[in-house]
């Protein structure tokens, strides 16, 4: 991924952040039959190792986890995004020079892949990932409510993810390398938007500070 210095984040806070409010990931892994990627919800278990580990779990017919990883495996976590159309830009008026772009937070980890077909370390992951889901819910459905027999039936179709990250590379494009005029019409046209995606964006715009650089 490329990163200009502008839209560089290297918090681990927010990216921990970005990472935890991501619906879902693609794990993507390099194969002596090509690139192989999986869409899937991965968590981030901060306590363990400098940086944390993902959890997760793929189905057993899945080619990826058979096909040895070259090098170290890459999940993609995308957060809020949004089109920005050059219409909006104070400097449209000045001298017309303008594009249009896409604003985005975008979080990539690295790290070595390893795939497990323990029982107890497949039903952890799938509770833990379960519970995430369902908390915000009035009535939160839970693993055990399911029969123990059914349960086990479903854990031998699935094989677990786990991903020490080694490396985080953190991207949050908002608009940095605008003038403030252009951020603060950018941020008016997006939470104007009747899409809430881009009310989202919006309100993520600091209208203050920020400078140029590349896209």
């Amino acid at each position: 991924m490329y990163v200009p210095p502008a839209f560089r984040d290297d918090d681990l806070d927010n990216i921990r952040a970005n990472v935890r409010s991501a619906r879902l990931a693609n794990l993507v892994t390099a194969t002596a039959d090509g690139p192989l990627a999986t869409p899937l919800p991965l968590f981030l278990e901060e306590t363990e190792g400098e940086r944390g580990v993902l959890y997760g779990h793929v189905a057993r017919a899945n080619p990826q986890w058979h096909s040895p990883p070259i090098g170290e495996a890459l999940a993609i976590f995308m957060g809020p995004d949004a089109y920005v159309t050059p219409s909006w830009y104070a400097t449209k008026q000045e001298n017309g020079k303008v594009v249009p772009t896409w604003n985005y937070i975008a979080v990539h980890a690295y790290g070595p892949v390893e795939f497990f077909h323990d029982p107890e370390r497949l039903l952890e992951v799938v509770t833990r990932l379960t519970n995430i889901q369902e908390k915000p819910r009035a009535k939160p459905w839970t693993v055990d409510e399911a029969p123990a027999d059914f349960v086990a039936a479903q854990l031998r179709g699935i094989v677990g993810v786990r991903i020490p990250v080694t490396t985080f590379k953190g991207k949050r494009k908002m608009s940095q390398n605008r003038p403030e005029a252009d951020r603060t019409r950018v941020a008016a046209g997006l939470t104007a938007s009747e899409d809430p995606r881009d009310r989202e964006v919006g309100l993520l715009i600091s209208v203050e500070g920020g400078g140029r650089s590349s896209n």
